[in-house]
């Protein structure tokens, strides 16, 4: 066998197992955070809504709050100065509590952080968490090491909102969470 023939076998070979690895993490995927459990409403002392996309989640928390669910709304906001969303929604209205803040560090782990501060700061013992499905399992894992081991303590909710993404794109967003997910998982317990 050549060289160019050798070294044609070895990328076609490569090419192979990454068709292979992708295949196996979008179905994977699909099972672990498409299909990622949601926690039944609870009433609680606070709800938090996670950063992301401007996805409706910001206003789902405020909703939430409206109907009773909770009487504080926590925003994360790791997003830029001046971003149009976070400046109406931070706004706090008459009838809700609202506490914006921006989390350092600027990912789930520093969101969870700060509940546990402010929960202890206010006694608050049960929150919801609201972020987008495909998250919820790396926000679960990342909550129960930042902010309660208690895993009743953290009610965990989807933005309700469908996601249109083409194929290449869900499998890059699970790809994305399995390495959020796996980084959470050596992290370990916050201090």
């Amino acid at each position: 066998m050549t060289a160019s023939r050798r070294l044609l076998a070895a990328v076609e070979a490569i090419v192979l197992v990454m068709a292979i690895i992708l295949v196996d993490m979008g179905l994977s995927g699909y099972f672990v955070f498409a299909n990622a459990k949601v926690d039944q409403l609870e009433h609680a002392d606070a709800i938090i809504v996670l950063g992301g996309e401007h996805d409706g989640r910001e206003d789902y928390g405020l909703q939430l709050a409206r109907e009773g669910w909770a009487p504080t709304v926590v925003l994360s906001d790791p997003y830029w100065d001046g971003d149009p969303v976070m400046k109406r929604v931070c706004r706090s209205p008459e009838d809700v509590e609202v506490i914006c803040f921006t989390p350092d560090p600027s990912t789930t782990r520093g969101e969870a952080e700060e509940m546990r501060r402010l929960a202890y700061e206010r006694s608050w013992r049960k929150i919801i968490v609201i972020s987008w499905r495909y998250h919820l399992p790396r926000a679960r894992l990342v909550f129960q090491q930042c902010f309660s081991t208690n895993s009743e303590a953290a009610v965990m909710v989807d933005v309700p909102r469908r996601y249109r993404y083409s194929l290449l794109g869900w499998e890059f967003i699970f790809a994305y969470q399995w390495a959020g997910l796996a980084k959470a998982a050596i992290q370990g317990e916050c201090k």
